[in-house]
């Protein structure tokens, strides 16, 4: 997939700890399109949440770090960020654009928060979407359950509206192609 980049949102392991609504089927699914993003030359670029001192997410600390199971290899991008958007405030925009990239498969964590924001500001600056099925998840909120709230996001909010939302097998055939 010629002028495609896979990003990697905060899947850290504070966040992967807490176990997340299947985030073993995730991590699978998200470990197996990295491997086929590599051996098919597609960009692999890590998103990775800093939090203030303190929190689960606080840079260098444990919980900070990118979960080892999906970890970037030494040539690979991370891009630190500080809010729900992979793009604000960080040089997400001018690196994929240096790169030629315009179109995203997107995965990782949390689903109503820094998938969607990451979706919908790609949406807007008109990036292609690619959202493959359970390659991203989310929490319990309090007023919705997690499989509900991946559901409605995947299938209400980013499925024909910003995005493709696939069965993982077609995006790895595309990443073939």
């Amino acid at each position: 997939m010629k002028n495609t980049a896979l990003l990697v949102v905060d899947v850290q392991n504070a966040l992967v700890q807490a176990q997340p609504f299947e985030i073993e089927k995730v991590i699978s699914n998200i470990k197996r399109l990295i491997t086929t993003c590599r051996e098919h030359s597609v960009e692999v670029v890590y998103i990775q949440h800093n939090d203030e001192i303190g929190d689960e997410l606080e840079p260098n600390t444990e919980g900070w770090k990118i979960h080892s199971e999906i970890s970037p290899n030494a040539n690979e991008t991370v891009i630190n960020k500080h809010f729900n958007s992979s793009f604000k405030d960080t040089n997400l925009k001018n690196y994929l654009d240096s790169k030629g990239i315009d179109q995203l498969i997107i995965t990782g964590l949390q689903t109503e928060y820094c998938i969607d924001t990451t979706c919908k500001v790609a949406f807007e600056y008109g990036y292609k979407l690619i959202i493959p099925e359970k390659t991203n998840t989310t929490f319990d909120n309090g007023n919705m359950l997690a499989p509900d709230l991946y559901t409605y996001y995947n299938t209400n909010i980013f499925k024909g509206r910003f995005g493709i939302v696939e069965d993982i097998e077609v995006t790895i055939e595309r990443l073939k192609a």
